[in-house]
Formats: structure tokens, C-alpha cells, sequence
């Protein structure tokens, strides 16, 4: 199983590839922390979560601050497996990305006390018996209120709908995912009281955030139902969903992070969640001998999300639309607007 891993470590900015059946590298710098990044479903390329996550680890590592190593983590038990062998390895700190990884997490964290570990959009596991697993003291929880986010871009979506109707497309019904379609349709209606949602998903398991054709034939069948505006939140299946937007005519929103150069001129706005700034903070910590346990979470008050609005796509959000969105945005930063969690 290892040896179908991907490796990468990184010091001073230089990425190298390393066997993937060997131990980890010891391309480190003296008193820099050694860092492992565990990818999520899609890996690195992605052009979403996983680059982000890349980014952030690389800006705190730049100048040698810390040496990194990126790895897919697989699926099912895989995952556990790997950051076992991270740990094992010498890892000061394993960061995993994606709330697949939270229980797997939760017991290499248990198995290895003296390394710390972070999982990036933590979701509180629970075992076979359907108990919830308290993090140990040596895991961060570090989540995101992605239901803000979601609500400020639905907001720009209800305010520039010509059809008064909008879509959007899911990879699997789970609780992070269902934050952002909550928060997404409570900004359309805030805007356009009379607006429909349309909601679909690619699947019920994890294969939903990787099937572009699901994604293309989701949002073609939300585009043909009236929608001309299509928010995703689908990993690699949103990949379809922009070639969709772009073979209709009409308009998609990204996710995560810019995602503009995947669809020119057809991506309205990308609701941005800052893996990247998550990523950085925690290896900071680590670097500092600050890192603390526990469960947090980021929001529009932490710039932990947001949305794109620079001169790639200011010509599609007329001026005072953007002058509406940022007051609303200021209000759910300021707590006077609450963006829904759950349906």
C-alpha cells in the first residue's frame, strides 16, 4: 500500500521526489519542525482544498522554518495506516486534510501522544458503537464556518440571477457540505425572497467529490431546469460543473479557493475557505512550541472564509451589488446575521 503513496518533501521552497517505500526524508533543517501533509481525495493538482493546504505549509516553511512532506492519504483504512507510519517516521507534526481523515486521526493521535497532529475541516468522529471520540490533547480540531461564506455568495448569486433561479451541486450530503448549500440558499432568499435553489449531489459516499461527469450532468440538468447561476462544493466534481457553465452559456461558483482560471469569464465569484491560512497558523504553532489541542473554528470575523471580487471578475457584479454584499458580509462578520448550519 505504501509504495503506491505519493512523496514529496520540501525545504527551503525546493520540492524533491523521495521513494515512497523508504523512511521519511531527513532533508531537514536543524530546529525546524518536520511536518507531514496527508492530502484528501484528488491529492495535489487540484486546484481546491488540497493546493491550498500545499500553499499555506509551503509560506510557513519558506526560509527553512520547517521541513515538509506531502503524502496522499488513499481512502478507508488506508488513511490510518499512513499517518501511523508519519508519526512512526519522526513527524513532529501530522497535518491531515479533510474531515474524511478526523477519526483516522483521532486514533493515530491516541497511539502516538508525544506527535501532534491537526485535521483540517475536523468533523467529531464517532466509532463503531456511534459514541462520539473526544480529540485527544494532542490533535487540533480545526474547522470552518463555511455556512458564512456560502451565504455571502448567495447572496451575489440572488442578486444577479436573471432567471430568479440557481443551483447547487454537492458531493455527498454530509455536514460539512450541507453547511455550505444551508448558508448558500439563506443568501439567496435574503436577496431574492422568491428565488428557487435547485440541490443536487453527486453521490452518498466520498466518490462524489471525484466524478466530473456527475458534476457536468448535475449542473447541466440544474442549468436546463432554469437555473443560470451554479455554486459547487464537490471536490473534483466540481471540475465538471465549470465545463457545464462554460458548454451552456451560463454562469458557476467556486470553492475553496480562486477558481476563476477553470471556466474564463464564466465563473461568477469562488467562495473562499482559507485552508491555506489554517494550515500556515498551526505549523506556526508548532514552530513556536505554542501548539494547543482542541477543537476551533474560522469564520468571516477570522477571514477564515470569504469571496473573490478583484479585477478578474468585477465586470460580472454590478457596483452596487458589491456594495450590498459587502454590508451583508460585515453583518454576519459583526453576528447581527446568523447563516444557517443545517437546512
Amino acid at each position: 500500500m505504501r509504495d503506491a503513496i505519493r512523496r514529496w518533501t520540501t525545504a527551503g521552497g525546493l520540492i524533491a521526489m523521495v521513494a515512497c517505500s523508504g523512511a521519511s526524508s531527513s532533508n531537514s533543517t536543524a530546529g525546524a519542525p518536520r511536518v507531514a501533509i496527508v492530502f484528501d481525495l484528488g491529492g495535489r493538482g487540484d486546484h481546491g482544498f488540497n493546493d491550498g493546504a500545499a500553499a499555506g505549509a509551503e509560506r510557513a516553511a519558506a526560509g527553512g522554518k520547517a521541513t515538509l512532506e506531502f503524502t496522499e492519504g488513499g481512502s478507508g483504512n488506508q488513511r490510518v495506516d499512513v499517518l501511523r507510519g508519519l508519526a512512526r517516521g519522526g513527524a513532529d507534526l501530522v497535518i491531515a486534510v479533510g474531515f474524511l481523515s478526523s477519526g483516522d486521526a483521532t486514533i493515530a493521535a491516541r497511539e502516538f501522544p508525544k506527535v501532534h497532529f491537526a485535521v483540517i475541516d475536523y468533523a467529531l468522529p464517532t466509532d463503531a458503537a456511534g459514541k462520539t471520540m473526544v480529540p485527544p490533547p494532542n490533535l487540533a480540531g480545526l474547522s470552518f464556518r463555511e455556512e458564512e461564506g456560502s451565504y455571502v455568495v448567495g447572496a451575489l448569486a440572488g442578486l444577479t440571477t436573471r432567471t430568479h433561479a440557481v443551483g447547487f451541486v454537492g458531493g455527498m450530503p454530509v455536514p460539512t457540505i450541507l453547511r455550505f448549500e444551508s448558508g448558500y440558499a439563506a443568501g439567496v432568499h435574503k436577496v431574492c425572497p422568491s428565488c428557487t435553489v435547485i440541490v443536487k449531489y453527486a453521490g452518498t459516499t466520498p466518490a462524489g467529490f471525484r466524478d466530473p461527469a456527475a458534476g457536468r450532468a448535475l449542473a447541466l440538468a440544474e442549468y436546463a431546469a432554469g437555473a443560470d447561476i451554479v455554486f459547487h462544493a464537490a471536490g473534483e466534481t466540481g471540475s465538471g460543473v465549470f465545463a457545464a457553465a462554460k458548454e451552456s452559456g451560463h454562469y458557476a461558483v467556486g470553492v475553496d479557493v480562486d477558481q476563476s482560471a477553470a471556466a474564463p469569464g464564466r465563473v461568477l465569484t469562488s467562495m473562499l475557505k482559507r485552508i491555506d491560512v489554517a494550515v500556515e497558523g498551526v505549523i506556526a504553532q508548532q514552530r513556536a512550541g505554542t501548539f494547543h489541542g482542541g477543537v476551533s473554528s474560522l469564520g468571516l470575523a477570522e477571514q477564515g472564509v470569504g469571496y473573490v471580487y478583484d479585477a478578474g471578475n468585477a465586470a460580472l457584479i454590478p457596483a452596487a451589488v458589491h456594495m450590498t454584499i459587502e454590508t451583508l458580509r460585515a453583518a454576519v462578520a459583526a453576528g447581527l446575521i446568523v447563516a444557517p448550519a443545517v437546512r
